[in-house]
């Protein structure tokens, strides 16, 4: 049995299939037991493990298993079972069991339906020897099972006499009517033979060398000895009437559990469809509503938007009427003195007709005029800023030239003090105290370098001073270019004007508008260039999304810029293109650079043209220009 399973070598896989051969061999010449003594099969190549009790199907199941193999089997393993495997299908067959077929009462007849039978059903034969065994022992369970196979039998069971030899046993078979009709055939099988029940009791004291048999009823179940003894303690006495009525009654308690568990079930179904219905409706009001508000949604935007653009039309309409109203009544006006004057000599009450609209006329030329000094006022008050802030900057750069000056003066004067204490150390060292020239030198020397520190001291006091008023001044000029950015907004906010205020982290809209127009129809194209702008202008200023990445530049210098690699841009370009990407990236870097903690636009002066900060000189030009212009339109 250990012949090939001993074998200390494992195979390959591709020798499996011919080392098989081997063990099949070995299984066909009995070599290796697959049938064990009560008739079960067993697996030869897994003779540790617990369970060796194998029907056929299983024994297969476990072969075929176990050749195709897993990852921890070997291949000897998968081999040998392979082997097993091919020894059933085709040495074993006769082993496997039938294919059960459904247990259908039989008829019987009225005496039948009263007799009581043992139950579970079991055959009798006494007799049993050498002789009836045909030479084979008397208790071989294998060769009665082989014996009686026909009738289906599931055990046999042996009984001794006084002189402990085997001398009677039965034979189960199954519980239902399968085993009723192969328990009533050895029955008859025996009557046919001449050797049934009656002819045990009538040959019994000289029985000869045959063997009798029955089904075990109502007198062998009290029969006094062995057998009757077991009989009572494996089962009882049964009509076939009783068995009819308990399978009845079964089926039907079977029948009216699945008609319960039918209606629970349809009970369940009729709630899961109550359920999925109320779900289903829940769900269509749901989309429903999202539909209505984004409707709603769409609605309101177009009706802002075109409020919006109606309010700005307006305002600029109602500009260029008040101007043009203004002109018309100026030129009345000066039509109506000039004909106040032709009308001088008119009637008296002509006369006083016409001082009444001279006066009226005098107190809205004096509203005029009040209005025109306002507007001089309000001009001058703007030059004086301007040369304020640029009279500012020229001191503040007079100070940083002479905070220069005074700085490369220092520099020089701390260079004179480092070359005195040289050479003051070098005389000491070079002449002795009783040398009059040398000590004279060195006190000279002394009262030179005194006198530089002092100088020293004072320059960097003056260093001091003059850097509090560099502060001071940098400060001014951040405070001017703040008001610039409140005081002139107005002033720098036309569209064609190269110098302006420009909000540093906001997107440029005019990238989504072109980019949308291309795909969607104008009207919806700007719906939705308003809705994906608000979206990533909301996204810049959440703290937690930082698409950047640090990169050096040299070994002592780093530089953080945007990271190509981030998930929201990569989708962001993919989706929408270069010139919207382009708009969001250069919004981020500005909000990297002038607030990237707050996360919210900071307006700048700007210059459009060079796409750059414009300077404070650059600013107080244009707005020269802007004023001079209004002076030419107005005179």
């Amino acid at each position: 049995m250990s012949s090939s399973s001993g074998e200390e070598s494992d195979l390959s896989d591709s020798e499996i299939f011919e080392f098989k051969e081997k063990p099949y061999e070995e299984l066909r010449k009995g070599k290796l037991k697959v049938k064990g003594p009560n008739g079960s099969l067993r697996c030869p190549f897994c003779a540790g493990k617990k369970k060796q009790d194998y029907k056929y199907k299983d024994l297969l199941q476990h072969a075929t298993g176990v050749g195709k193999g897993s990852a921890n089997r070997s291949a000897k393993q998968k081999a040998n079972h392979l082997a097993l495997a091919k020894y059933l299908e085709t040495d074993l067959v006769n082993e496997a069991e039938p294919i059960p077929k459904r247990a259908v009462t039989p008829e019987h007849s009225e005496s039948e339906k009263n007799e009581l039978f043992f139950w579970p059903w079991t055959g009798i034969f006494v007799n049993v020897s050498k002789e009836t065994a045909n030479g084979r022992s008397p208790d071989d369970k294998e060769y009665w099972l082989k014996k009686f196979s026909l009738y289906m039998p599931l055990e046999v069971k042996f009984f001794c006499d006084n002189q402990a030899r085997v001398s009677e046993a039965v034979v189960r078979f199954n519980s239902d009517w399968t085993g009723f009709k192969g328990a009533m055939e050895f029955e008859k099988s025996f009557e046919a033979s001449h050797c049934s029940k009656q002819e045990w009791k009538s040959h019994r004291d000289c029985p000869g060398p045959k063997l009798y048999g029955w089904v075990a009823r109502e007198d062998d179940y009290i029969a006094e000895g062995a057998l009757g003894e077991y009989l009572r303690e494996k089962g009882e006495l049964k009509t076939i009437s009783d068995l009819i009525k308990e399978e009845t009654q079964g089926r039907k308690e079977v029948v009216a559990n699945l008609a319960n568990e039918i209606d629970m079930k349809n009970e369940n179904l009729d709630e899961l469809q109550t359920k999925f219905n109320l779900n289903t409706l829940s769900l269509r009001q749901m989309l429903a509503e999202k539909d209505m508000l984004h409707r709603s949604f769409f609605e309101e935007s177009r009706k802002m938007q075109r409020l919006a653009r109606e309010h700005v039309q307006k305002v600029l309409l109602e500009q260029e009427m008040l101007s043009l109203e203004l002109e018309s009544k100026k030129k009345k006006l000066d039509s109506w003195g000039r004909e106040l004057n032709k009308r001088e000599a008119l009637t008296e009450r002509e006369k006083q007709k016409l001082d009444e609209e001279k006066k009226q006329n005098d107190v809205r030329n004096s509203a005029l005029q009040m209005a025109s000094v306002e507007q001089r006022k309000a001009d001058v008050n703007v030059l004086r800023l301007v040369e304020e802030q640029k009279r500012e900057k020229e001191e503040a750069l007079k100070k940083i030239l002479e905070l220069e000056r005074d700085i490369d003066a220092k520099q020089k004067l701390e260079m004179e003090i480092a070359e005195l204490k040289g050479k003051l150390e070098v005389m000491k060292h070079l002449g002795g105290n009783d040398d009059a020239a040398v000590q004279n030198k060195i006190k000279e020397m002394n009262e030179e370098l005194k006198d530089k520190m002092e100088e020293m001291d004072g320059m960097e006091s003056l260093n001091q001073t003059l850097l509090l008023k560099e502060r001071q001044s940098n400060d001014e000029l951040q405070d001017a270019r703040h008001t610039l950015k409140e005081g002139l907004l107005e002033v720098l906010s036309s569209a064609r004007a190269h110098i302006g205020i420009k909000r540093m982290g906001e997107i440029d809209s005019k990238a989504f508008q072109n980019a949308l127009k291309q795909k969607f129809p104008n009207q919806e194209a700007e719906i939705k260039a308003v809705e994906l702008l608000s979206l990533w202008q909301e996204k810049i200023k959440d703290p937690d999304w930082h698409p950047f990445k640090t990169i050096m530049i040299d070994e002592s210098n780093v530089e953080r810029v945007i990271d190509e690699n981030d998930e929201e841009l990569g989708k962001l370009k993919q989706e929408l293109g270069d010139e919207i990407y382009d708009a969001v990236t250069v919004a981020l870097k500005e909000i990297e650079e002038y607030n990237p903690s707050g996360r919210y636009a900071i307006p700048e002066l700007w210059n459009f043209k060079e796409g750059r900060k414009a300077t404070l000189k650059e600013v107080i030009s244009y707005i020269f220009k802007q004023l001079k212009t209004q002076k030419r339109k107005r005179g």
